[in-house]
């Protein structure tokens, strides 16, 4: 079975800027059945509901193009537990963008953005629910509490606000320019390029908030994160207290936190009067060194495999000491800018975190002096990094990020990969 969609809905109308070969089939006959396609001008959250309801259509493809938002709203594209088990993924190169120009309005300073987030993966969300092969990008610093005319973007938010600590709700608006992860949700999210987004307080790139509902992980994988920025902490991804992620063969290059110390109240946007007293003590986080590209709260923890993190402003703060970091590069994260004055380092990990394999060079290698000499390379050669940022020194031969084509089969298992059933 074949659907094509060219219906249209309040929530999640698309514009389309065509980048080539719209609407060809890239996949042949045999992977067409089961599948509803997206073409530009049609509505991607649309299809994405027509999938919830629809037994035997899992798989949304969507062909080249840029999706925008049509109306301002919370996210471009919204999934809660209705969606959970759908395969949304992209037939070519396909941008999802927060921004739209023609509606945004030009005297405010989140121009042209319209949306919290690109992507929304609710409560309800298991890893059988892939998203795969997007750009996403022009998240900036957004931030609405409204919801579409007869739409609810958190079924269940009601009973999660049961687990909010001092900052309530407002992470929830405002955190994940990229993406956000909230609940118990526990996508699987493959390859996607996560590219120039800004939020403050944090993450630009991708926000997890499990709120203590960790039972699962977040799986990211083959993933490039670049040029993310935020006002405090996990420019690329930010793990909120109680939350989990397995993060495994991905890139993160360019990403800033602590671009500034204080929350801005910016026109169009939330206008709490209780915002700038929550924001006062998470930009005052970390205050001598900063964040890095990846934010691990106390309480939360993460699974790195195979990564590579440089030029970044810092490399990972992981305050959880439950995580583990396995087979990364933290090769010269001394980005310039931001707002702290300290040194720049590698890893900021506390006692508990388990460090292994990895190469580590930059201004401070080891913040707090707990990373094993004996298991990792502290001091290590340059790697020799190409063009697409894969090490050229033999001695990196097993170690750091690889590039998976968006729309290649998947790949084999990575060298020293430990999969999913690793012990914290």
């Amino acid at each position: 079975m074949m659907i094509q969609i060219g219906s249209r809905t309040s929530f999640g109308i698309v514009t389309a800027l065509v980048l080539g070969w719209a609407g060809v089939s890239l996949f042949g006959a045999d992977a067409e059945h089961g599948v509803i396609w997206v073409h530009p001008g049609d509505s991607l959250q649309g299809a994405l509901d027509q999938a919830a309801s629809n037994t035997v259509c899992k798989v949304v493809r969507v062909t080249p193009g840029t999706y925008r938002p049509g109306a301002r709203g919370q996210a471009l594209i919204a999934l809660d537990h209705r969606h959970d088990g759908i395969t949304l993924e992209a037939a070519g190169p396909v941008t999802l963008t927060a921004a739209n120009a023609a509606i945004a309005d030009p005297t405010t300073p989140t121009f042209p953005t319209v949306v919290n987030h690109v992507i929304y993966l609710g409560d309800g969300i298991s890893s059988n629910t892939i998203i795969r092969g997007f750009r996403i990008t022009g998240g900036n610093r957004f931030a609405t509490d409204v919801d579409p005319p007869g739409r609810v973007i958190e079924p269940h938010f009601d009973d999660l606000r049961r687990t909010e600590g001092i900052y309530g709700h407002l992470f929830f608006h405002t955190d994940g320019a990229g993406i956000k992860v909230f609940g118990r949700s526990y996508p699987t999210l493959d390859r996607l390029e996560v590219v120039d987004n800004e939020a403050q307080p944090c993450a630009g790139g991708i926000s997890i908030e499990h709120r203590g509902y960790a039972q699962s992980r977040v799986t990211l994988r083959n993933c490039v994160f670049r040029g993310n920025r935020a006002l405090v902490t996990g420019s690329a991804v930010d793990l909120l207290p109680g939350s989990a992620a397995t993060i495994q063969n991905c890139l993160f290059v360019g990403n800033l936190s602590n671009t500034g110390n204080q929350y801005q109240s910016l026109k169009g946007n939330l206008n709490w009067t209780n915002i700038p007293t929550l924001v006062r003590s998470a930009v005052g986080y970390l205050p001598e060194h900063g964040s890095g590209a990846v934010t691990v709260f106390p309480g939360s923890m993460a699974l790195l495999l195979s990564c590579t993190f440089t030029a970044n402003r810092n490399g990972i703060d992981d305050h959880g000491g439950r995580s583990v970091l396995r087979g990364c590069i933290f090769w010269k994260n001394n980005a310039e800018g931001g707002a702290r004055s300290g040194e720049r380092y590698e890893l900021d990990v506390i006692r508990g975190t388990r460090v292994d394999n990895c190469f580590i060079a930059g201004g401070i290698a080891d913040l707090r002096g707990v990373v094993d000499p004996a298991h990792n390379l502290i001091g290590c050669p340059d790697p020799g990094f190409n063009g697409r940022y894969v090490p050229t020194h033999p001695a990196f031969a097993a170690a750091g990020y690889r590039p998976v084509d968006a729309h290649a089969p998947d790949p084999p298992a990575l060298p020293g990969a430990l999969g999913s059933n690793i012990d914290y």
